[in-house]
């Protein structure tokens, strides 16, 4: 199932995407508001602007050969938790720093988060990703928000200029946004739960 917002009021729809096909054109009715508006079903453009950039940025770098491809693409990832202002989210890590924040075009951050959540900065917080002496991965976080909202881990809000290690499991909180990360090689709960 998916869900669409209503421009207007803001109000989720559900509706089930496997009964329709890519491209194939959605017209719905708010049932709050009755403002009418249509989706087009396949990728969505900010997908796509974000494959374009990646290949733009790949273009210049030496190529990696495929039997390494898979290992140097695994750094972890953050999944962001559905709420009253986004969806349901999954956004890859790389090793060095990994700026999060709300999607604004052309912003620069390399980790944006699709979002209408106004407390969010759109350069919040940054996770930095580095390779231990034993080739483990380290995930260091620090907060970078300008409006005052600031970074949590926990229920315990980030200092200026504290840099806090966080593991696998971590829940993050930006604004009204929850975070978890996912380190790399770590199993998902749903896997795990499926093999039992």
């Amino acid at each position: 199932m998916k869900r669409v917002r209503c421009p207007k009021c803001n109000k989720h729809i559900t509706f089930d995407e496997t009964r329709y096909n890519a491209g194939q054109t959605l017209v719905f009715e708010c049932p709050d508001c009755h403002k009418q508006f249509g989706i087009r079903i396949g990728v969505s453009k900010l997908l796509s602007t974000r494959k374009e950039e990646q290949h733009r940025s790949r273009m210049n770098e030496a190529p990696i050969p495929e039997e390494q491809e898979a290992e140097a693409t695994d750094y972890g990832r953050v999944v962001v938790v559905e709420n009253v202002f986004h969806y349901r989210q999954e956004l890859p890590l790389q090793l060095g720093d990994n700026i999060l924040g709300r999607y604004v075009q052309g912003s620069g951050i390399n980790v944006p988060i699709e979002t209408n959540d106004p407390s969010v900065d759109t350069t919040h917080c940054i996770i930095n990703v580095s390779q231990g002496r034993h080739g483990e991965f380290i995930y260091t976080l620090r907060d970078a928000s300008t409006d005052g909202t600031g970074t949590f881990v926990g229920l315990q809000m980030l200092a200026d200029n504290e840099r806090r290690r966080i593991d696998d499991g971590t829940i993050i909180t930006i604004g009204a946004t929850t975070i978890i990360l996912h380190a790399a090689g770590a199993e998902d709960e749903e896997t795990t739960a499926e093999s039992r």
